[in-house]
């Protein structure tokens, strides 16, 4: 080393001091963001200043044994200042020390205004990489914890850290919730079906598990509107399924009942599973298909939960409603849908039936002219009389 450059580092040492404090300064005078920060977060970035100054002496007396002494600049930061200082308030940073040491140190000697020039150049690019880790490392324990939450919906093992767990992905899904269940490539462009989502006006969570790809979907706020417009229809969720269906391979896609909260989701997940398993069952299903759609299939594969769906949403309502429906219903399917031969069964005109019929489809909300519905209405008189069958015979032995 020539002597030039020692009595340079030799001066440079001994204003470290002075730099410190005018840099501590003029991040006061320029950053307002700095002065708004608390006293311990102020000490931390002053401290990243001051050893960004002590880091580039080092360099510059030997910047080949220490190419990257500059990442160490932001090595004695704690994780909290990472957290509350953006990549911009950081560059901020990193011209403002930059500036003060060459406003200082730069007309002592050409030297050393190339040396701060390439110094700082080396700085910007270690504050970017640390923070692209940190982005990274997000990144993953973000996707892990999705996972994780998924997982818990898919199994129904939800637990009391659920909800902090879904406010911790920064969940905008506060309405209702269902779950759309089918099968993906290995390779799924999850960024594209968060923007098809956002798009249709929901939240995702993305679960892929061997070739099934499960999405749990969340009813966003609506965009506030202009004064006088009017409001916006949102998106049944079988309609944002039909958006996104692009996104899944073929084969069967089945989408869950439509449940309050994302915490319940673990029911709707449960019907959509168990429609995957027996979609194909219905030759001509549509895609996607409701879950609820699937009942009698899902209940002859011994889905306790389509049971339960078939008895307490129209079995139950119409015995409890009216004996005359409930038996109009019975005669018109055992009659092969047939009005006049119910009408003739019953006694009654073929209106009255026709009325009826209608009350049924008023009151369950399925309507038993249609052949399909006809099939659920069917499976659910006959499981709510096979229930309604046990319940009296439990009754008899007691």
């Amino acid at each position: 080393m020539d002597r030039t450059k020692e009595q340079e580092l030799a001066w440079l040492r001994s204003i470290t001091g002075e730099l410190s404090t005018r840099t501590i300064t003029r991040l006061d005078e320029t950053l307002p963001w700095y002065g708004d920060m608390p006293p311990s977060r102020r000490s931390a970035v002053g401290l990243v200043a001051q050893t960004g100054i002590s880091s580039f002496i080092q360099w510059y007396e030997d910047p080949s044994s220490t190419p990257w002494i500059a990442s160490d600049v932001f090595g004695s930061a704690p994780r909290e200042l990472l957290r509350s200082i953006s990549l911009q308030e950081t560059l901020q940073l990193i011209r403002v020390v930059v500036s003060v040491v060459e406003e200082r140190v730069a007309p002592r000697s050409e030297g050393l205004r190339e040396a701060v020039l390439q110094y700082s150049r080396d700085v910007a690019f270690a504050a970017a990489d640390v923070y692209a880790r940190a982005a990274e490392a997000r990144g993953l324990w973000d996707a892990r914890l999705e996972a994780l939450v998924v997982d818990s919906i898919l199994t129904g093992e939800s637990d009391d850290e659920l909800p902090s767990r879904i406010a911790a992905l920064g969940w905008h899904g506060d309405g209702e919730s269902a779950v759309l269940v089918g099968t993906a490539d290995r390779v799924v462009d999850v960024d594209q079906l968060r923007r098809t989502a956002r798009h249709a006006g929901a939240d995702l969570l993305v679960g892929l598990q061997g070739s099934r790809l499960v999405l749990v979907l969340g009813r966003m706020e609506p965009k506030p509107r202009e004064p006088g417009a009017p409001p916006e229809e949102p998106l049944s969720f079988l309609e944002i399924a039909e958006q996104l269906a692009d996104g899944f391979s073929d084969g069967p896609l089945v989408l869950g009942p439509q449940v309050d909260n994302l915490v319940d989701a673990s029911r709707s997940a449960r019907a959509a599973l168990a429609g995957v398993a027996v979609a194909r069952a219905w030759r001509n299903a549509p895609r996607p298909v409701a879950a609820d759609d699937l009942l009698p299939e899902r209940a002859l594969a011994g889905d306790g939960l389509a049971r339960r769906t078939l008895i307490e949403q129209i079995y139950e309502p119409l015995r409890a409603h009216s004996g005359e429906l409930l038996e109009t219903l019975w005669c018109y399917l055992d009659n092969g849908r047939s009005l006049e031969a119910t009408a003739r069964e019953l006694f009654v005109h073929p209106n009255t039936v026709r009325y009826r019929l209608k009350k049924v489809s008023e009151l369950i909300g399925w309507n038993a002219t249609g052949a399909r519905e006809a099939l659920i209405l069917q499976a659910a008189l006959i499981a709510g009389s096979i229930a309604q069958q046990g319940r009296r015979g439990g009754a008899q032995k007691r």
